[in-house]
């Protein structure tokens, strides 16, 4: 049977690959991944879920699921010009990948089957700096934190939960990181933008309240306070806290062991060890 290991939960700017590059290893944005790759090296998987929401890469506006999982043996990318990361094709797991989807229909979340799909900075950045040899097979489950309606958090730890079920139903023995990607307060070329930049953070108490509630594991509380409205309000990709509530939901263990904040980005870094395997 699958077992999961632990989830973490980390930002995406398309930039940091070039900025870590400049900064060198001892700076801010080296350190901060750096401690995250410390866990998911102790953690050991041999299969990483990452739940993102896409920009724009694999869905558009005219066909963009609330839910749904990437089931092929590989896909390409990133496709979005990420810096020091060109396009190439990275290893997936598919007989993995629709057996999740399967069973997340089964129980009730009818998620869409991706197929001969592309992705972009959301999904590379991480792994450029968490895996960079991209030796692990990589399953993504998207969900729409950017365009409303987006599903309620409650709904989204619920998922969470959903592939939880759906990862330990797997019977090979192996081991199963999930991993959660975006940012809690951002505004990416909106009104909330930093004067001569071209993203801000608008509202970082609600950043900071949002690391207070997972570093208790209050996410009754969380899902409540985290509304549309209220994501929103705190920039125009805020939405991506949905990514996640929805990991905390698959590791089965409300409580961070850590997280960090990077205050000037609205970006946090954090780590979770794994509720029982049952």
């Amino acid at each position: 049977m699958a077992k999961i290991v632990g989830g973490l939960g980390v930002p995406h700017t398309p930039y940091f690959p070039r900025f870590a590059a400049a900064e060198g290893p001892d700076g801010e944005i080296n350190r901060f991944f750096g401690k995250v790759r410390k866990d998911l090296d102790a953690h050991d998987p041999d299969v990483i879920l990452i739940i993102d929401t896409d920009h724009f890469n694999t869905f558009y506006f005219d066909n963009y699921p609330t839910f749904g999982v990437g089931c092929d043996h590989t896909f390409y990318g990133p496709v979005d010009d990420v810096a020091l990361m060109p396009p190439r094709d990275i290893v997936s797991h598919k007989a993995m990948a629709l057996h999740l989807h399967r069973q997340l229909i089964a129980q009730e979340f009818d998620s869409a089957l991706v197929t001969h799909y592309k992705i972009g900075h959301s999904v590379g950045v991480p792994f450029y700096f968490l895996t960079p040899d991209l030796d692990v097979p990589i399953i993504p489950i998207f969900l729409n934190g950017h365009l409303p309606p987006m599903p309620l958090a409650s709904r989204c730890y619920a998922f969470g939960q959903a592939l939880r079920h759906a990862i330990l139903s797997w019977r090979e023995d192996i081991r199963v990181e999930v991993i959660g990607t975006g940012s809690f307060s951002l505004d990416v070329a909106g009104p909330g933008m930093f004067p001569g930049e071209n993203y801000g953070v608008p509202d970082l108490p609600w950043a900071k309240r949002v690391i207070e509630l997972m570093l208790v594991g209050d996410i009754a509380t969380l899902n409540s306070e985290a509304t549309e409205d209220r994501m929103l309000s705190a920039g125009n990709v805020g939405g991506e806290l949905l990514n996640w509530i929805a990991m905390i939901g698959a590791v089965g263990n409300d409580t961070a062991s850590w997280i960090d904040l990077q205050e000037i980005r609205g970006h946090a870094y954090g780590a979770w060890e794994a509720g029982g395997n049952k």
